[in-house]
């Protein structure tokens, strides 16, 4: 039978892990392949264009575009200081005086002889990207990036906010079905990455905030608590932007969701270890996964890379995404090939797991993900 594809999450200790780390627009590559880096090494630096401030000089002056020439004291081209005069009107005898200012420093772009409007761009802004993590650049984009690849373990998450960070793993919580709660912090926690069991408390993401916390990962989160965190309620564009102090990332869902115990047990062995994380998550096409990245964690056995998976088998972990077993782990039993009627009359094809405790169920193949290794 061929294979059966479904969604994944990958959580395991050990695999080769590579990024791309890329300009917006071209700019200059600051290191070569070979050469080993930190999460804050700069990999390439540009510049971006300063804004544009339109001056209408005519309206100020009080006089016709077309006259303005020999009024002007700047040229197109010059630089500019905020406040510094661009053009100036003096007559009767010196008792009339016009003055244009600039309204910020920069450049004086162009200056329009038929709407007697001037643009002032600003100074270029400096735009650097860095490493990410710690690891080798194995591939140089010129004029654009590199590729930086690291081997170490590896955890995605299902949901998260905010952007790039690092610091070190610290483990809050005793087990994967406790809450992270505001009493688990402390200023010692300070540029770390806080692990909890079950859901992140809103009063947990106060307190992280309050003592420097780099970023917060839990099984779950309340949706109200998020909102509160954002100032708006957040939609199905892509997250990773936001203006925020810190990094949230949830592996299982909203709500009182506990954290797997594979993925708990792998963060207790990371405990004390520097990770790189990433909330940006995206679930429409080109989807992104949040994620936990510790290099140089060598555990035993053979590396693993990114590669495709190999699609649903018997014996494969899965999560179920949908009630009446949403968020419970469970793993694959049999697979039927032909299509089956479910209660909302559809005819789709599904499987069989078998939950924790022992039954069997039924489920949609598309109400699943795999839980990878």
């Amino acid at each position: 039978m061929a294979h059966a594809y479904t969604p994944g999450l990958k959580v395991t200790e050990h695999i080769v892990v590579r990024r791309v780390r890329r300009l917006p627009i071209p700019g200059d590559v600051l290191v070569k392949v070979g050469d080993k880096v930190a999460p804050d090494t700069v990999v390439a630096r540009t510049k971006l264009p300063g804004n544009p401030v339109t001056i209408n000089v005519a309206n100020i002056m009080g006089m016709p575009a077309e006259y303005l020439a020999p009024h002007l004291v700047k040229k197109v081209g010059e630089a500019v200081a905020k406040d510094e005069v661009i053009a100036k009107s003096i007559s009767w005898f010196g008792l009339s005086k016009v003055y244009c200012r600039a309204p910020v420093s920069g450049t004086l772009q162009s200056m329009s002889p038929v709407t007697g409007q001037a643009i002032i761009r600003e100074a270029d802004i400096p735009l650097d990207v860095s490493a990410y993590v710690h690891g080798t650049i194995v591939e140089v984009i010129a004029g654009e990036g590199v590729v930086v690849e690291t081997e170490g373990a590896f955890i995605q998450g299902i949901f998260g906010v905010g952007g790039e960070t690092s610091g070190t793993l610290r483990v809050a919580v005793s087990a994967a079905d406790e809450p992270l709660e505001a009493r688990h912090l402390t200023p010692a926690h300070a540029g770390d990455i806080v692990v909890g069991g079950s859901v992140i408390t809103g009063p947990a993401i106060k307190r992280a905030i309050e003592v420097g916390a780099k970023g917060l990962v839990g099984g779950g989160i309340i949706d109200t608590d998020l909102i509160n965190l954002l100032g708006y309620d957040i939609g199905v564009a892509i997250t990773g932007q936001e203006d925020i102090a810190l990094t949230i990332i949830v592996t299982e869902g909203f709500g009182q969701m506990n954290m797997a115990d594979k993925t708990f047990s792998l963060f207790k062995q990371l405990e004390g270890k520097f990770a790189s994380v990433n909330g940006a998550t995206q679930i429409r096409a080109g989807v992104m996964r949040p994620e936990v990245i510790v290099p140089g964690h060598m555990a035993k056995g053979a590396v693993k890379t990114l590669a495709a998976s190999e699609g649903l088998v018997p014996g494969t972990t899965v999560r179920i995404i949908r009630e009446p077993y949403f968020g419970a782990l469970a793993q694959v039993v049999e697979l039927p090939p032909e299509l089956q009627v479910i209660e909302t009359e559809a005819k789709v094809r599904i499987l069989r797991a078998r939950l924790p405790g022992g039954e069997v169920v039924t489920i949609p193949r598309a109400n699943v993900e795999i839980l990878e290794g």
